[in-house]
C-alpha cells in the first residue's frame, strides 16, 4: 500500500470521493465494468455502514481511509476507520433468512451479504485501534 493514504471525513458527504476512488483504482487495474461496479458498491456499502452505524450511532466523528494496490494477483481496496470495533459475523445473513418474506425478516445484515457477494474476499479485523477491510478482487 502507498506511503500516503488518502483520507476522507467520516461523512455522508464523503462517499462519492471514495467511489471515485475506488472506480479509478480499479479502472487502472484493468477491471471490466461489471467488477469495477461490484468493487465500488461493496465498498460504498462498508463506508456507509462506518457512518451511519460506527461514527453516528455512536455520537463520535472520525475519518476514513482508503488504499489500493495489486497484491498477489489481485486488486486489493484497504479501507480503515477508528469507528468502534465490531464483529461481521454477528451481521451474517443466512440464505434461510434471504428466502423468508421482507415482513418476517429482521432489518438488517444485508449491506454485508451484499458486500461479500461482490469482491472475490472480504476481509475484517481490528488492528491498532482501527477498523481494517480488505476487499480483494482477483485479476484475470
Amino acid at each position: 500500500m502507498a506511503a500516503s493514504v488518502p483520507t476522507f471525513p467520516g461523512t455522508l458527504d464523503s462517499l462519492e470521493a471514495i467511489r471515485t476512488f475506488v472506480g479509478d483504482a480499479a479502472a487502472r487495474a484493468g477491471l471490466d465494468s461489471g467488477a469495477v461496479y461490484r468493487l465500488a458498491l461493496a465498498v460504498d456499502e462498508v463506508a456507509t455502514n462506518v457512518v451511519m452505524h460506527g461514527y453516528e450511532e455512536n455520537n463520535c466523528s472520525g475519518s476514513i481511509e482508503v488504499d489500493s494496490a495489486i497484491e498477489d494477483g489481485a486488486l486489493v481496496v484497504r479501507m480503515f476507520d477508528t469507528s468502534p470495533a465490531y464483529t461481521p459475523d454477528d451481521h451474517e445473513v443466512l440464505q434461510e433468512d434471504l428466502a423468508r418474506a421482507l415482513e418476517d425478516r429482521e432489518p438488517g445484515g444485508l449491506g454485508l451479504f451484499l458486500t461479500v457477494q461482490s469482491v472475490d474476499e472480504f476481509r475484517y479485523e481490528r488492528r491498532d485501534g482501527r477498523n481494517v477491510h480488505d476487499f480483494r478482487v482477483n485479476l484475470r
